[in-house]
């Protein structure tokens, strides 16, 4: 009878700056979070050599092309026997499996992805199904004095001053459980309903975001272009192009309009997955995945 090979679920906590990465998902020809971390997770565990499949990688939330993240989530099956040997040739070297993952990954990634933990992961934990909210942030820099060049990459420079109070009172009332098919580039098959948990826009009076214009968006998960499509409504709010009204009449009316605009993505930066106790874990994830099968949706959470 063939033996059937144990697997070692991994969570892995990491960042990255997104600007030279085209998204997270492994696509042929780009670069991409996905594939750094699959190819040096490959490279580490020896896969050509010992015939094991390559190892993938499920991620919380998955960012497109050019948008960062500070609390990215993922979790990866590794086999038992290649987990076991992670720590290296060394049996006095004193490190877990854990550690000398973290640490033998850091010298095979790019510099511009860091895996910051990685801990065998609860029973039941599911990286994608098992999160409870995803939370970003949105950064702009409205007047010439705000932009910083070390920080071009991360914070959106516009070109027109922006009354963040106008801003913030237009998207209040889009919270809640809603269909966001005005903020949401249409994918066959999908749905647009997502619970908008918060939404809100602030103007920091210190602290390294001092005087930036920034959005605090947090969701169940994000259809594709949703948050930067909230951004783009709320900048012509902020501009006085649009009423303080409209971004709620628009998404009532549920169709797209050329008065929304998606925004550039080095402003977006994922920075937060929030997880239930550990032993509630099993349960969402099953309750996740019974709603997308039910809504015959199988496109990822973002």
């Amino acid at each position: 009878m063939a033996l059937v090979n144990e697997y070692i679920r991994v969570r892995l906590d990491l960042a990255y700056d997104g600007t030279d990465f085209a998204g997270w998902a492994r696509q042929p020809g780009l670069r991409t979070v996905e594939g750094a971390l699959e190819d040096g997770l490959a490279r580490l565990l020896r896969s050509e050599q010992t015939g094991s499949p390559t190892p993938r990688f499920t991620v919380a939330g998955r960012t497109d092309s050019g948008v960062h993240a500070r609390g990215q989530v993922a979790h990866v099956d590794i086999e038992a026997g290649a987990w076991a040997r992670l720590p290296g040739r060394s049996a006095g070297s004193g490190r877990s499996p854990q550690e000398a993952l973290v640490a033998r990954l850091a010298s095979v990634l790019p510099t511009d992805v860091v895996v910051r933990s990685a801990v065998q992961a609860p029973p039941g934990f599911d990286a994608r199904f098992s999160a409870l909210r995803r939370r970003y942030t949105y950064r702009i820099a409205d007047t010439p004095a705000l932009r910083d060049p070390l920080r071009r990459r991360h914070v959106l420079w516009s070109r027109k001053p922006l009354d963040v109070a106008a801003m913030d009172a237009a998207v209040r009332p889009l919270t809640g459980v809603r269909d966001f098919a005005s903020y949401c580039k249409p994918r066959p098959g999908a749905t647009t309903i997502r619970e908008l948990q918060r939404i809100a826009w602030e103007r920091p009076a210190d602290g390294p975001d001092a005087g930036l214009a920034i959005a605090h968006v947090v969701a169940d998960a994000f259809c594709h272009n949703m948050v930067r499509a909230l951004v783009g409504a709320s900048i012509g709010v902020g501009e006085g192009r649009l009423a303080v009204g409209w971004p709620a009449e628009l998404l009532a009316s549920r169709r797209r309009d050329a008065g929304v605009f998606v925004v550039p993505p080095e402003g977006l930066c994922l920075e937060e997955i929030t997880f239930p106790p550990d032993d509630e874990l099993a349960a969402r994830a099953d309750a996740v995945r019974t709603m997308r099968m039910d809504e015959d949706v199988w496109e990822d959470a973002r």
